[in-house]
């Protein structure tokens, strides 16, 4: 298993690129000199109904589940009293959040994917790496910031208190890219808190900043395996204390910075993450004993759990079948024997390292064949959003769900490991 996989994120998103017309054969057959010759030598063609144009690309997410309407806020946090690790002239680490919250059918107007910007400068990156093939240069990054969302800005909340749930994206990969796990966990009654950590994605702040992935190149720049490795570690811990200050600035009480943290259940709080994300999230549940329930999906385990466990807290641990089962990555196979609580480990044959995200379910979309011996993307997408959804309904609502107790028909893609 691996952190980060910058180069498949490229080859992946290349994938839901349209190639570019091919005009010039049809310019050449159009031309007078063309016209004329045609006219000399045959009787005028019969006037049929021009050729149809192709559609513009327009990319949209699955639709979630859950009875209720999914709000959207913006969240800019900056923890003053903390360098970051990644730019030391930045003042204070900063955050950017997306705060889903369930809401009121009808109100609120359409929320956007991502900016312009940041979809610009993260498609910029990988062609700079030459990671995107000629045909990616003619891409518009509108059709992958303009992807349809089914949150709403502005939207009233709907009554109650809910659980939050905290979201860690993968390194190198901006917070946009769990929308589809945030947006379904809302839709089922969850607010959502999905993080961007500045310095390790492309991420838009206020101001008209888009920071760029400085940690990113930090990491290309280290020579061994073992250096990579303690560098994630470090990701992973700088993390943690990123999530321990949301949690201040968020949760009900004398300091928060959300106007709709009324919302929150306080006493109900877990956390998820992608790759370094799911990493983050033991480490991040080690140090704050409030979040109540954690779940890793396809993370290398950067920063050990500790020895003793998570004070009998559940964790699920979700990913790939190749790379995640037991004896494959022997992080994973610690934490398991660390882990005192309720605890599953399940793998998905035929997952990537980015089935877990948007990306695949996009590219599907876009009408671009599944690789052989892969889940297809709106799949893979599908069993996340089951699995992970189950998990929190069950440790966060109280609501017991079968599908996390043993192989069920319905998803055979899916594996109950007990190493």
């Amino acid at each position: 298993m691996i952190h980060i996989r910058r180069g498949a994120v490229a080859a992946l998103l290349a994938l839901t690129l349209p190639l570019p017309l091919v005009t010039a054969g049809i310019a050449s057959a159009t031309s007078p000199a063309a016209t004329a010759n045609v006219a000399t030598t045959a009787p005028a063609a019969v006037p049929t109904d021009p050729p149809a144009l192709p559609r513009p690309l327009s990319l949209s997410l699955p639709r979630p589940t859950g009875p209720y309407a999914i709000g959207r806020d913006s969240l800019h946090l900056v923890d003053r009293g903390r360098e970051d690790p990644w730019e030391p002239s930045a003042h204070g680490r900063e955050l950017m959040v997306s705060l889903y919250y369930p809401a009121r059918t009808g109100t609120g107007r359409p929320a956007p994917y991502m900016t312009t910007a940041e979809a610009t400068t993260f498609l910029e990156r990988q062609r700079q790496a030459g990671q995107l093939p000629p045909q990616a240069e003619v891409f518009p990054p509108e059709v992958l910031s303009k992807t349809r969302t089914h949150a709403r800005t502005g939207a009233r909340p709907a009554a109650g208190k809910h659980p939050l749930v905290v979201l860690s994206p993968g390194f190198g990969l901006n917070r946009a890219t769990l929308s589809v796990l945030a947006e379904e966990l809302t839709s089922r009654g969850d607010v959502v808190a999905l993080v961007d950590h500045a310095y390790e994605a492309d991420t838009a702040f206020p101001g008209a900043r888009t920071l760029p992935c400085t940690a990113c190149a930090k990491l290309d720049a280290i020579p061994s395996p073992d250096a990579g490795a303690a560098f994630m570690a470090d990701v992973a811990r700088s993390r943690a204390k990123d999530i321990s200050f949301l949690l201040d600035r968020v949760l009900p009480g004398h300091h928060t910075a959300w106007k709709r943290s009324g919302l929150i259940d306080p006493k109900r709080v877990g956390m998820a993450g992608h790759s370094i994300g799911g990493a983050a999230t033991t480490t991040a549940m080690a140090g704050d004993t409030r979040i109540r329930a954690g779940a890793n999906l396809d993370g290398t385990v950067s920063a050990p759990v500790p020895k003793q466990g998570l004070n009998g807290r559940p964790f699920l641990l979700f990913g790939d079948q190749a790379t995640s089962r037991p004896g494959a990555d022997e992080t994973w196979d610690t934490t398991w024997s660390r882990l005192n609580g309720w605890k599953r480990w399940l793998t998905v044959t035929g997952a990537t390292h980015l089935t877990f995200t948007d990306l695949p379910a996009l590219a599907q979309q876009a009408g671009l064949p599944t690789p052989p011996g892969t889940v297809p993307g709106l799949r893979g997408s599908d069993l996340t959003r089951s699995y992970v959804s189950a998990f929190f309904d069950q440790h966060l609502h109280g609501i017991p769900r079968p599908l996390l107790n043993a192989p069920n028909p319905a998803t055979p893609e899916v594996t109950f490991q007990a190493p």
